[in-house]
């Protein structure tokens, strides 16, 4: 008697979302698929790791997981770039080939443009890019003094807490240096309150920024900068002055999902319950999908909804009741230096608005957050 055939599930990005759903693929129903991850790089690194990089404390080589290293039974990774999709045909092409699947996970997570913010890539730093956090690394070395400003270029980005955990430890290296003195710190958003989860995270926030004597600036938006004056100019027609410039990108979706037919206003729309595309047998999950509620673009959420996608899969081969919904639920960890930690236990889809609960900075929350990333470096990568 012949096997079934297998059912080909096609995976698009190796981020967090990729990784934890072939994972979870392999463990639950290796015999009922097989399943092809892609992603243009050759290793991972959490996102948490660039501050590292920043600051000088790693280099790009210690953060590295390389992909070579992530080996699941029934998986096969290919280091390929995503040239096009076609969703109704589930056919997607790369610069190596085309592929034909069952299913087609998109989870190719957000890009940058940096062009969007006029004299950002010829005058700016940022750290959301390890080749950027490596820059900024050395330009801190030659800093003597001055105004920092670092700035939100606009909504959505990744990982909300990130800019002001910036601003946080560039106090804090800026004080190990003994200049802070000689520094002016302040950052700009376009939101009305840093992290708005609620009223109470924000409200942690705000304290460590004004702990820090970082200027807080909400509803600030800059839309460029002038390297040559090193002015910063504001939405509202005004200008910021600033020595060293550090801006969190505008992002976009990328380029191969542009003329596919599954972005709409950018970003990959979703049924939130269960991360379906509008084309059947298609699923986008991470930070390249919208949908009608808020839900921020973080590691935590697209590993989140990995594990229901999986499900959904599974019950779908199965023909099988589908899965709980997606909740939007998990632990976020944000870094306030001097080697403390903050936690933020969240869920955005449960209830009828976001639920959070907040717990202050310590040193037992530097653990967890070093158990959370250990943690998947040995389940993905069979690192300690």
């Amino acid at each position: 008697m012949l096997a079934p055939v297998r059912k080909h599930v096609l995976i698009l990005g190796a981020g967090f979302g990729g990784l934890e759903l072939a994972t979870r693929l392999s463990e639950t129903i290796a015999d009922a698929v097989r399943v092809t991850l892609i992603d243009r790089n050759d290793s991972f690194y959490f996102g948490f790791s660039k501050l590292e990089v920043m600051l000088g404390r790693q280099s790009a080589e210690d953060i590295r997981l390389h992909y070579r290293d992530f080996e699941k039974d029934g998986v096969e990774f290919r280091q390929e770039t995503v040239t096009g999709i076609q969703p109704s045909a589930r056919r997607v092409s790369t610069d190596a080939g085309s592929y034909d699947a069952d299913f087609v996970v998109v989870a190719l997570g957000a890009d940058y443009d940096y062009a969007a913010t006029p004299g950002f890539e010829q005058g700016g730093h940022e750290f959301y890019t390890l080749a950027g956090a490596e820059r900024l690394r050395d330009a801190l070395a030659d800093f003597e003094g001055g105004k920092v400003l670092v700035s939100v270029l606009g909504q959505p980005f990744k990982c909300p807490p990130a800019p002001f955990e910036g601003s946080f430890l560039l106090h804090e290296h800026l004080t190990q240096r003994g200049i802070r003195d000689s520094v002016e710190m302040a950052t700009t958003f376009p939101m009305a309150r840093p992290v708005p989860v609620t009223g109470e995270v924000a409200q942690m926030f705000r304290d460590g920024l004004a702990a820090r004597n970082v200027r807080e600036l909400p509803e600030h938006l800059v839309v460029g900068i002038d390297p040559a004056s090193r002015t910063a100019q504001l939405a509202s027609g005004g200008t910021l002055p600033y020595d060293l410039f550090v801006g969190i990108p505008i992002h976009r979706a990328p380029a191969a999902v542009a003329d596919t037919g599954l972005a709409v206003n950018d970003w990959v729309p979703v049924d939130q319950s269960n991360l379906r595309t509008r084309f059947p047998g298609v699923y986008a999950l991470g930070d390249i999908c919208s949908g009608p509620r808020n839900v921020p673009k973080a590691g935590i959420f697209a590993e989140a909804a990995a594990r229901v996608v999986a499900e959904d899969i599974a019950a779908s081969i199965a023909g099988a009741d589908p899965p709980a919904p997606y909740e939007a639920s998990g632990i976020c960890y944000a870094e306030f230096g001097d080697g403390l930690v903050s936690k933020v236990e969240v869920n955005f889809l449960r209830g009828d608005a976001p639920a959070a609960q907040r717990y202050d900075p310590s040193l037992e929350y530097a653990a967890e957050k070093e158990e959370f990333g250990a943690a998947r470096r040995a389940r993905w990568f069979g690192r300690s």
